[in-house]
């Protein structure tokens, strides 16, 4: 007996259930002919993760039922195949759509055409950026189903986290757990949930393979990096991280065990990882928001070259648009790092000198600052000029603004409101 499990590491986009049901009918469809007949997509795929208040809308939660309904008739024809889909469910006691309804975070296992089983996640994280006891009521069931003589027990995400929905799993007949997930990353997340879920599959005994989500949304990054573990505890396979991927994983049965083998992607250093999170964040956040190209205030120093340097990696050079502001208080060594810079990026870059703006202002506040000596006030009124200037690029053109602070600079206010922090999206808030 061979199985090949198909993984779904996709990149998807929140509300834009119509689009996400393609992606996941196209894949369904690519794994069919690469001979799978398991395919697995993240957890609440449907909608993406994190859709946050869209949850209490009825239309969003309807609009997702209509995307699942859509999968099962799309990929009806694939025999034999089956397709696990994750997407919020609406229900009252009855069974009956409602208008406010009991939610839960879900996941259906369409074969054929129709929906054979349901699963709601048991256990709802509420820590950090997750918020889902606010959305969501915890499942109480489980969910074994059959693919090809293989009895797969299903998980969502933080249920695998803890040995009770594993072994009830186990106790309902399960050979193998199918996780599947939207965990958001931070420096070696990746190889934390390696070892959690090797620490799992001893605890329970089964194998187990791990679907994980892709791509940014908001101020959080989901990397890959799907794997798989076998009943031996030990790492089967491993997808690449930070790309979209179809990922496939081969059961074979021998004897009584269940053995995995798949690709395996390297090890990667924390660095890479941190940049592909950055720029995968940058560029999400750009295209699905609708925008195409951004501004920066470039100044010189290491932050506003950090964020050029992902913003060109992200968007391409031609998408970028660096503007120095001196004002007289710029050295000129700051000028010629900055064209440096843009000459070394290949983006478009300006030069706008703030000195009429500020001699302007500094006229105009001169009756109610006589007898005061020049201190940060003066630094941050340069500082809110150039902010009017880059925004009024972004009213102009349609650029996205960013912002160029560090984390420690936005921890302790070493920022100016109106000024450097005006902008759309911070790359490096959390650096």
């Amino acid at each position: 007996m061979t199985l090949k499990i198909a993984v779904a590491q996709l990149n998807f986009v929140v509300g834009d259930m119509p689009g996400n049901a393609q992606k996941i009918i196209d894949a369904a469809k690519a794994a069919y002919a690469e001979g799978a007949r398991l395919l697995l997509t993240p957890e609440l795929s449907i909608c993406a993760y994190i859709a946050e208040d869209l949850f209490l809308r009825p239309s969003f939660i309807a609009a997702c039922d209509d995307a699942v309904k859509t999968v099962a008739r799309e990929t009806a024809g694939l025999k034999d195949m089956v397709i696990v889909v994750g997407h919020p469910i609406g229900k009252d006691q009855r069974g009956k759509s409602v208008s406010v309804p009991q939610r839960t975070n879900s996941a259906s296992v369409i074969r054929e055409g129709r929906v054979i089983e349901n699963y709601a996640k048991r256990l709802l994280p509420n820590y950090q950026v997750f918020d889902e006891r606010r959305y969501f009521t915890p499942g109480q069931g489980t969910c074994v189903f059959q693919v090809e003589g293989v009895s797969v027990g299903l998980l969502i995400c933080e249920d695998a986290w803890f040995e009770e929905p594993a072994q009830l799993a186990k106790e309902a007949g399960a050979e193998l757990l199918a996780v599947i997930n939207a965990s958001p990353f931070h420096i070696g997340k990746g190889y934390e949930r390696e070892t959690m879920m090797i620490e799992r599959v001893k605890a329970c005994g089964l194998p187990l393979v791990y679907a994980h989500l892709v791509g940014g949304q908001d101020e959080v990054v989901f990397e890959g990096h799907s794997f798989a573990v076998g009943a031996d505890a030990q790492l089967a396979g491993r997808a690449p991280s930070f790309e979209e991927k179809l990922w496939f994983v081969d059961v074979q049965r021998a004897a009584d065990a269940i053995e995995l083998k798949a690709d395996m992607a390297p090890a990667r250093a924390l660095d890479a990882d941190l940049w592909d999170a950055l720029v995968m964040g940058l560029r999400d956040y750009v295209r699905k928001n609708g925008f195409r190209t951004v501004a920066l205030g470039l100044s010189g120093g290491i932050d506003s070259a950090l964020v050029l340097a992902i913003a060109v990696d992200a968007l391409g050079a031609q998408n970028v648009h660096a503007v120095m502001m001196p004002s007289p208080y710029t050295a000129g060594i700051s000028l010629e790092d900055a064209r440096e810079m843009a000459r070394r990026m290949n983006v478009r870059y300006d030069e706008i000198s703030i000195l009429p703006e500020f001699e302007s202002f500094k006229a105009s506040l001169k009756p109610l600052f006589d007898g005061k000596p020049e201190d940060i006030t003066e630094e941050n009124i340069q500082a809110r000029i150039r902010g009017v200037m880059l925004m009024a690029l972004s009213n102009k053109h349609g650029h996205l603004i960013l912002t160029t602070g560090n984390k420690s600079e936005y921890a302790t206010g070493y920022c100016t409101l109106y000024g450097d922090m005006c902008g759309g999206f911070a790359p490096i808030k959390d650096v």
